[in-house]
């Protein structure tokens, strides 16, 4: 049945694939290799099927390689991007900074205005107590002094009417008559005197009164420019901090627990930010003294963080174009397929390409390590570790203090690799972390 089949598909294909002949001639015989219709089809099919298997590969390396260009592109393009919105926010930063310091040099000098205002405030207001007690003792002697004069008068007048009404009278009881009457005359000139005082001594409390409703209605005016001093601090301290926080918490770690850290490493005190205390009377305490302290203490906040900032690995080792191949998690090795725990991220990149510090930090390993090859492990504080593998050159030494941005190698292919990447760990008290955490976080502040 199946020779029946194949004769007529070989008649069938006669007229196509004529059947030829391959004649193989040696010094002692002649053979031939019969090549059927059918035979001839096959192999022209296989051919054909080669042939357009060829063309798609080629095209879908094409393709592949084109993509890989705009993707090259595109990365270009974003890291330009990057760079643009980090050197942005680093001169609104400085520029708020720059604010900050100027308000607190105006509030400085309104502090010391309204310090010497309340001074001359109290000392018009002893002032004027003192104007006051002694216009009410004058005015109290006053009185006791009308009081005794007209009673005198009086006595003078009964006197005089008794000396008249005796025929018998001494020259000298009308001398004495005389002499309290003189007497009486000088004290009503002096109290004549006294009340115009009096009357000096009031126009001089209406005149301190006057001074002491300017001073108030100053002071007045101060403490609303204060008010917007502090208002203009305080949202530029909210601006400024608000985002490190949140930068700092999407890293994993408690923005509380990395200030107690750099404090204990950096517990100098003095210079501007120290807290203000007043000595002045009726100040200390105020709500500008705890406003503004409250203000200090945020710029000082925000001074620890901008240390805190360079002592974590935030942002890119890699500052050229890159590819993220490889994350962190588990995965299928890819040099035997296994399924194993990836313990970093990938950064595929050119041969060669400059690899930076991501933090300040000391080099606790420099050289060879089985799986890693070329390696660089950085001891940062606050219990963080970075490592940097696969490296076609080390340019750091063991002990070496580096710094954020610093370069410290360049991108290899070396140890157990399948092509040229750097292997980027980031490790928290010895156990590794997705270093993704640390690049996104400070993607909305550098």
């Amino acid at each position: 049945m199946l020779t029946r089949l194949a004769y007529r598909l070989n008649l069938w294909l006669e007229p196509g694939f004529p059947e030829q002949r391959l004649f193989l001639k040696s010094e002692t015989s002649t053979r031939f290799i019969r090549l059927r219709p059918m035979t001839q089809a096959i192999t022209a099919v296989v051919a054909v099927l080669a042939v357009g298997w060829t063309i798609f590969a080629t095209a879908v390396l094409l393709m592949d390689f084109i993509n890989s260009g705009s993707s090259r592109q595109q990365v270009q393009r974003q890291t330009a991007l990057y760079e643009e919105r980090l050197n942005a926010l680093s001169d609104d930063r400085d520029l708020r900074v720059a604010e900050a310091a100027g308000a607190q040099e105006r509030f400085n000098l309104a502090l010391g205005q309204v310090s010497a205002m309340q001074e001359r405030l109290l000392a018009s207001e002893t002032r004027l107590r003192e104007l006051e007690t002694g216009i009410d003792v004058i005015q109290n002697t006053l009185r006791r002094t009308i009081r005794e004069r007209d009673e005198a008068r009086g006595e003078a007048a009964q006197a005089q009417v008794a000396l008249n009404s005796q025929p018998g009278a001494t020259h000298s009881e009308i001398g004495q008559a005389q002499d309290v009457a003189l007497t009486l005359d000088i004290m009503a000139q002096a109290l004549t005197d006294t009340a115009k005082d009096r009357d000096d001594e009031v126009a001089n409390v209406a005149r301190e009164q006057d001074r002491t409703a300017a001073v108030i209605q100053q002071k007045a005016q101060l403490e609303a420019r204060n008010n917007v001093i502090f208002g203009k601090l305080e949202e530029a301290l909210t601006i400024s901090v608000a985002p490190l926080e949140k930068m700092f918490k999407g890293a994993g770690l408690n923005p509380d627990d990395l200030i107690s850290a750099v404090k204990s490493g950096y517990s100098g005190q003095g210079g501007p930010l120290s807290p203000i205390s007043l000595s002045t009377m009726g100040l200390s305490g105020s709500p500008d003294e705890t406003r503004a302290n409250a203000i200090l203490q945020g710029l000082d906040t925000l001074n620890l963080y901008r240390i805190a900032a360079y002592k974590v690995p935030l942002g890119m080792p890699v500052k050229a174009a890159i590819r993220f191949t490889s994350g962190f998690g588990g995965r299928n090795d890819p040099i035997n397929g296994s399924a194993r725990m990836h313990e970093g991220q990938d950064l595929a990149g050119d041969y060669g390409t400059s690899i930076f510090a991501t933090a300040d930090g000391t080099v606790t390993f420099a050289g060879w390590e089985n799986g890693y090859g070329r390696l660089i492990k950085v001891q940062h504080a606050f219990g963080i570790e970075t490592r940097y593998g696969h490296l076609s050159q080390i340019e750091v030494n063991v002990g070496q203090k580096v710094s954020r941005g610093e370069k410290i190698g360049d991108m290899g292919n070396s140890g157990r690799s399948t092509g040229t990447h750097l292997h980027y760990e980031v490790r928290l008290s010895g156990t590794a972390v997705n270093p993704m955490t640390f690049i996104r976080a400070a993607k909305d502040v550098f």
